[in-house]
């Protein structure tokens, strides 16, 4: 029995709280099966009117996924690996599917695994404290759990920004793009939390009562930087309008590019442009999941963990190592369906 997870019915809440403060509540499999099996639990319960989903002690909400048993099974067969996305991507999509209205409480750090468990919640909640990113090029994977949906839907290029260059968003920046649907002060939580355990038929009455006016969004103000320079799906077209400009911004954005694994970038932009028009989000979970089985036992992956995670010396090296040199017949390889029965499937 793992106390990794807290799963608990209060009143008339399913609350589901991360419970590893020392890894700011990253998701292993025991973790996502713990979550499934609550939900599938509550599903048919009327007693369960609405399902939370917060962080327990320490800092949260939840900084990604479980990334070094990820790289330690792609550098084997890599079967470790794609069992946890399966399960991972499951829980993402009946999140997402589900019937009884969800609230994530996104109180910190929101990344990875952590996009992935509060961007299906019908109701999702930023605060001061939200550092809300999809840092994936930098550790050479990409914005999976949803990424490709998610981010494609924001305005005009923001997602393709956010999925390159990992930016950071704040809880303002949630808000105004739609990433949240309230802003709440985090001395405020608790209220909301016993509020809705009184009233859960009233959700949005519960928040909007306790919402305050959130402070200016600055991605806005970069917004038509942004449309601008990130306006191709080709890299190198980023790369060079970035380079023409040589403006200050364009001039730090591109030092960030410099740095990010050019395959992961490439099948960012791919991931986004299929994204965008995907009919369903588990037809997206499904391509996400070939596209990662594949990834994760790629050179890049194993060494970006490497640099960023194990030896923290920041200084991957990327295998291509620039932009030209990452074909089109690579990320065809990277984006071809597994083989029927080992496709990922909602059930």
């Amino acid at each position: 029995m793992t106390n990794d997870l807290i799963s608990e019915i209060d009143g008339s809440v399913g609350r589901i709280r991360l419970n590893r403060p020392k890894a700011l509540h990253a998701l292993n499999l025991t973790m996502c099966e713990g979550v499934l099996d609550a939900l599938e639990a509550w599903r048919a319960d009327p007693a369960v009117e609405v399902v939370t989903i917060d962080h327990a002690e320490g800092r949260g909400f939840c900084a990604g996924g479980d990334i070094r048993m990820l790289a330690v099974s792609g550098a084997g067969d890599g079967s470790d690996a794609r069992a946890f996305f399966h399960t991972e991507y499951r829980m993402n999509h009946r999140l997402f599917t589900y019937a009884k209205p969800t609230v994530a409480f996104m109180d910190g750090i929101t990344m990875g695994g952590g996009v992935g468990l509060a961007l299906p919640c019908r109701f999702r909640v930023a605060t001061e404290n939200t550092k809300f990113a999809m840092p994936e090029t930098g550790i050479g994977l990409f914005p999976d759990v949803g990424g490709g949906w998610y981010l494609s839907r924001l305005p005009g290029r923001i997602g393709q920004y956010v999925a390159l260059t990992g930016h950071r968003l704040d809880g303002a920046d949630c808000l105004a793009l739609g990433l949240a649907t309230h802003y709440l002060p985090s001395a405020a939580l608790d209220a909301a939390k016993a509020g809705l355990a009184e009233t859960p038929q009233d959700i949005a009455g519960v928040l909007d009562a306790l919402a305050t006016v959130a402070p200016e969004a600055r991605i806005l103000n970069d917004q038509p930087a942004i449309d601008r320079l990130f306006a191709s799906d080709v890299l190198e077209e980023i790369l060079d309008a970035l380079a023409a400009d040589g403006g200050e911004w364009a001039t730090a954005t591109l030092a960030t590019l410099r740095t990010k694994s050019p395959q992961s970038m490439k099948v960012s932009l791919r991931l986004l442009a299929d994204g965008a028009a995907m009919p369903t989000f588990e037809d997206e979970m499904r391509q996400e999941y070939a596209v990662g089985a594949h990834v994760v036992q790629r050179h890049d992956f194993i060494e970006g963990v490497r640099a960023v995670i194990v030896d923290k010396d920041n200084a991957p090296r990327w295998e291509p190592a620039t932009p030209d040199a990452v074909s089109d017949h690579l990320i065809e390889q990277i984006f071809a369906p597994l083989p029927e029965n080992e496709a990922w499937t909602p059930n």
